[in-house]
C-alpha cells in the first residue's frame, strides 16, 4: 500500500512538472512577432524626392508655355496629387498620366481625378519613373531635384522629336531651355526635344 501510494505521488508530480514546461514555452519565443513590422518597413518606398505641391499659378504657367492642348498626352512625373495632368483634363480635355513612388499620393490622386469628373481621362500608378514607359507622351511636366533632372535627362532625350518638357524650377544641366518663364520669383524652364541631339548631350 505505502509503494503505491509512494508511486502515484511520483506520477502526479511528474505530470504537474510537464504540464507547466508546455505552458510556458509559447512565451519564449518572440520571433514571429517581429515578422509584421519588417514587413512594414520593405512596404514604404524611398523617396528621392520630397513632396511639394506646386502652386496653382505655377501649374497654369507650365501648362501655357508648354501648349498644352486637347490631342496631347500629357505625362506627370512625380505627380504627387495629381494636379497638374487633372488641371489639363479640366480644362483642355488633355489626356494625362502620372506616377509617383508613394502609394499615398497616388490614392489622394486617383481620389482627386474622380471628384473633378475627369477620371475618365487621367489615371496614376505607384511606380518607378526611370522604368516609366514615355513613347505615347506629346508633353512631360517634371517637379523633380537637379540630381534626378539630370539622371533623366538621357531618357528624356530619346524619345520622339517634338516632345515637350516642362519642369517647375530646376534645369536640366547643358541642354539649354527653349523657353524660361518666371512666375512669382518660381522658375518654369521649357524644352522641346530635338531631331538631333547635340555631341554635348550624347552623354
Amino acid at each position: 500500500m505505502t509503494i503505491k501510494t509512494f508511486m502515484i505521488t511520483i506520477s502526479l508530480v511528474s505530470l504537474t512538472l510537464t504540464g507547466c514546461a508546455q505552458t510556458s514555452t509559447p512565451t519564449a519565443t518572440p520571433e514571429p512577432s517581429a515578422a509584421p513590422q519588417q514587413a512594414q518597413v520593405e512596404e514604404s518606398p524611398q523617396l528621392d524626392v520630397p513632396y511639394v505641391p506646386t502652386p496653382t499659378e505655377v501649374v497654369d504657367a507650365m501648362l501655357k508655355v508648354a501648349k498644352v492642348g486637347k490631342n496631347d498626352v500629357l505625362y506627370d512625373l512625380g505627380s504627387g496629387d495629381g494636379r497638374i495632368p487633372i488641371t489639363a483634363a479640366k480644362r483642355f480635355g488633355t489626356r494625362g498620366f502620372g506616377v509617383d513612388i508613394d502609394p499615398q499620393r497616388i490614392q489622394e490622386a486617383n481620389a482627386n481625378a474622380q471628384k473633378e469628373g475627369v477620371s475618365d481621362l487621367v489615371k496614376f500608378a505607384q511606380q518607378d519613373l526611370f522604368k516609366t514607359d514615355l513613347s505615347k507622351a506629346t508633353v512631360i511636366s517634371l517637379y523633380l531635384l537637379p540630381r534626378i533632372n539630370l539622371e533623366l535627362r538621357p531618357k528624356l532625350l530619346q524619345l520622339k522629336p517634338g516632345t515637350r518638357i516642362v519642369s517647375h524650377a530646376f534645369d536640366m544641366g547643358d541642354w539649354k531651355p527653349d523657353q524660361v518663364v518666371n512666375v512669382g520669383g518660381t522658375t518654369v524652364y521649357y524644352w522641346v526635344v530635338p531631331e538631333e541631339v547635340p555631341a554635348n548631350l550624347k552623354k
